[in-house]
């Protein structure tokens, strides 16, 4: 079976913020991803880190704004300069937990010839960024539904920005949660874009909820990511219904 991180940003919130690593540790967790670290500094968070000996698989660029609605602003024409310091700002994170990819927000945007070529742009440059310090940039198709107005919805227009982009060290988040409520065909599309995921995240669908929930059978498709050779972490990047451990059963029962 896979190896599972766990994002601490939906998931042991009985906990605040920094206490959540190493409940997610004694939960059995060998990982952790989260949205954002920016409320903490580099070295708090890297503290949390090294005491627990968790491994990061992802977190975000600053989103901008979260509050008041906005999500990232990468294919947002007349930022540029404001995404190019997210960048930045992300690096001294990525090195105090040891982080190895990093993923870069799109933004509410429409999907115009003008935002792409913004969009596509600023890819190259956060992937040439973080190329030179030894990260992957991921990009994530985030379904209408969940995020109306979202640059980024479908698998297929992220493959194709990724085949423009034909950059070594970007890839995609490939978030079965989303892509589920756009299109389906889930086992097909995993072995499809298996040359280009960096990274897998899992939730139940429609409802977000744990994994044993809801209409995927998940048990084959873990089965289906490790036929077909995926050696990565898989984020668990789902809301608990009833309490993180408490609604853990579905990890241990396919361990």
């Amino acid at each position: 079976m896979p190896r599972f991180s766990a994002n601490i940003s939906m998931m042991f919130c009985e906990y605040v913020f920094l206490d959540r690593f190493s409940a997610a540790r004694d939960a059995g967790f060998e990982a952790v991803e989260f949205l954002f670290p920016y409320d903490y500094t580099p070295d708090e968070i890297g503290r949390a880190v090294s005491q627990t000996g968790l491994a990061i698989s992802v977190f975000n660029f600053f989103p901008g704004n979260w509050q008041a609605g906005e999500r990232g602003m990468a294919a947002i024409p007349g930022r540029e300069a404001e995404f190019q310091a997210t960048v930045k700002r992300a690096l001294p994170y990525a090195r105090e937990v040891g982080a190895k990819c990093l993923h870069m927000m799109a933004g509410l945007a429409l999907p115009d010839a003008k935002t792409e070529a913004v969009y596509l742009d600023n890819i190259r440059y956060a992937g040439d960024t973080l190329a030179e310090a030894g990260l992957d940039l991921l990009i994530e198709p985030i379904n209408s539904r969940s995020m109306p107005g979202y640059f980024l919805s479908t698998v297929a227009q992220a493959i194709d920005l990724i085949n423009q982009v034909s950059h070594p060290n970007v890839r995609l988040q490939f978030d079965i949660f989303h892509h589920q409520i756009m299109q389906g065909d889930v086992v097909c599309s995993l072995s499809d874009c298996i040359g280009q995921i960096g990274h897998i995240q899992i939730a139940g669908v429609p409802d977000r909820h744990e994994p044993d929930t809801g209409e995927l059978n998940y048990v084959e498709i873990f089965r289906h990511i490790d036929c077909i050779g995926y050696n990565g972490w898989v984020g668990c990047e789902y809301v608990p219904r009833n309490g993180t451990v408490e609604g853990l059963s579905w990890l241990e029962s396919v361990r």
